[in-house]
């Protein structure tokens, strides 16, 4: 009887562009490797005389021959799905470019972004177990391209509502939030949304630019204050900010198509969009390692703070981890969060890293004395 084993290859490298395919190539194999959503219409040449067993191909266009060739040495072959308007096999994060293909010419509703909030509505209730899957299969690959993208980083999460407007002074706090963060070495990570999360998104993007940079920047996104009546409007408003300071710092942005309605900021380089908010809430938190704060919000940003609070009460995820709620009269009055934050810390490990701060201007100095 044949070993079930014989024909078995551990995963082998990732490869995500064309670059690394050939890469591989050139060193001889392919057998094991993961080839995602590359193109190989132009390799087939290459298919048919490299070794490909156990290799794994996602979502890769190629001519029927290398295709045939590469099933009978045992790969696996999941095809592009076609008609979607994404692509559930993605190796890699989003760009704003990417989201936002199209919005000079044809306006949001003509872009990516848009397209695939109008598939996830008309499928997310019709009982559809292949869109489903497809669903799945796409917040899957985000998240492995997430956590490689993140490897070796201090990520810091900064959370917040969505209504802060532009040309508002917290909205400008919170962008100087996300510049002090930036240029202090941690990767600064939002829901990448509109409002806070989009004021420390820009904030991160200013970090390589002088102060006064941000300040002009605030003032022409004042002009457009709200995505709300044209996301058009208020997004080709970030763009031109982008457009006039270019190469700007580095950041995440976590957002989803469950909230749609709520375009993604252009202001991270990275996005790593889901479908499934429950995964993107957990993620984005699981993933902020060098702690999190927490700008004025809503029930969102209510559900964050106990969504992190839960994991370093029991320390499921090693030790707690920093959470700072910014403005005492929003977190213990209007919404009385802290009181039961503090109340859950009392005589545990967590009790030392969380801090409750008046002004946003407090919140940088006050985690870095809770990381210690």
């Amino acid at each position: 009887m044949e070993n079930p084993d014989e024909n078995t290859y551990a995963p082998g490298v990732e490869i995500e562009t064309l670059t690394a395919f050939d890469k591989a190539v050139a060193a001889g194999t392919l057998a094991g490797h993961r080839v995602q959503s590359v193109d190989l219409t132009d390799r087939g040449e290459a298919l048919r005389t490299t070794d490909t067993r156990g290799a794994v191909f996602l979502g890769c266009p190629m001519e029927p021959r290398a295709e045939a060739k590469i099933r009978a040495d045992g790969a696996f072959v999941f095809p592009p799905v076609p008609g979607l308007p994404f692509d559930p096999y993605r190796g890699l994060l989003y760009t704003p470019d990417a989201l936002y293909e199209g919005l000079a010419e044809g306006g949001y509703g003509a872009t990516p972004d848009a397209r695939a909030y109008d598939w996830f509505q008309r499928t997310r209730s019709n009982g559809d177990v292949f869109a489903s899957m497809l669903r799945a299969l796409h917040d899957d690959a985000v998240s492995d391209a997430l956590d490689e993208h993140l490897v070796g980083a201090r990520v810091v999460g900064v959370m917040g509502g969505h209504a802060m407007v532009r040309g508002s002074e917290e909205f400008r706090g919170a962008a100087v939030l996300g510049r002090e963060l930036a240029r202090s070495g941690l990767t600064v990570a939002t829901g990448g949304g509109p409002g806070a999360m989009e004021a420390a998104n820009l904030g991160a993007y200013a970090a390589p630019h002088s102060d006064a940079m941000l300040l002009k920047a605030c003032e022409l996104l004042a002009a457009t204050p709200s995505f709300d009546p044209s996301v058009t409007d208020w997004a080709k408003a970030a763009f031109a900010v982008r457009e006039r300071w270019p190469e700007g710092g580095s950041s995440v942005a976590v957002p989803t198509w469950f909230y749609g309605h709520e375009p993604p900021n252009a202001f991270a380089d990275h996005i790593a969009k889901y479908f499934a908010n429950a995964l993107r809430e957990d993620g984005l938190l699981a993933r902020s390692t060098a702690g999190v704060i927490f700008l004025p919000g809503a029930a969102g940003t209510v559900q964050e703070i106990f969504d992190n609070a839960t994991p370093n009460y029991y320390e499921s995820r090693s030790a707690p981890t920093p959470m700072v709620l910014v403005n005492r009269a929003h977190w213990t009055e209007k919404l009385p969060a802290w009181p039961l934050l503090s109340s859950l810390a009392a005589g545990r490990a967590m009790e030392s890293r969380i801090a409750l701060v008046d002004t946003v201007e407090e919140a940088a100095p006050a985690l870095a004395r809770l990381t210690g």
